[in-house]
């Protein structure tokens, strides 16, 4: 069943980055939609680099230059999240039918990933204070581990 709704993801994943690329008049070349695939394989977060070279290890012919400019594709269409946890390196997660969830990050760079009903009933809150709909948030708390 779960390996159903992963294949299931994925299409519906391609069919919005396809429609994504026609409206945008980007080419459909199947490095992106390569990149695309590995993402929506990847459990939890990852960077470009790592990515890079978990393609290259299984013979992609992928250059860092469509690399990024795919990541960037794929983060106008809401199809993945770039995070900053405190370093230097941004990292990314998909984003397509996957719940909201917030981060604590430990001073190690362990991060660890929380969803808390409470947070979605203050984002509500402040939606009806200031009379907005918020698209979407992020949170993070940094900290590190006791003892």
């Amino acid at each position: 069943m779960t390996m159903e709704i992963e294949k299931s993801n994925q299409t519906k994943v391609r069919d919005i980055f396809s429609e994504y690329l026609a409206e945008k008049r980007h080419r459909k070349t199947p490095e992106r939609f390569a990149i695309l695939s590995e993402i929506y394989d990847i459990e939890g977060h990852f960077d470009i680099e790592s990515l890079y070279k978990n393609m290259k290890n299984k013979n992609y012919r992928v250059s860092r230059a469509t690399l990024y400019n795919t990541i960037e594709l794929l983060l106008d269409c809401k199809l993945i999240r770039r995070h900053q946890f405190g370093q230097n390196i941004s990292f990314f997660e998909k984003s397509f039918e996957f719940k909201q969830h917030d981060h604590i990050i430990l001073d190690q760079g362990e991060v660890i990933e929380f969803c808390d009903p409470r947070i979605q009933h203050i984002r509500k809150t402040l939606e009806d204070i200031f009379d907005l709909e918020i698209n979407d948030h992020s949170l993070y708390f940094y900290g590190k581990r006791k003892s």
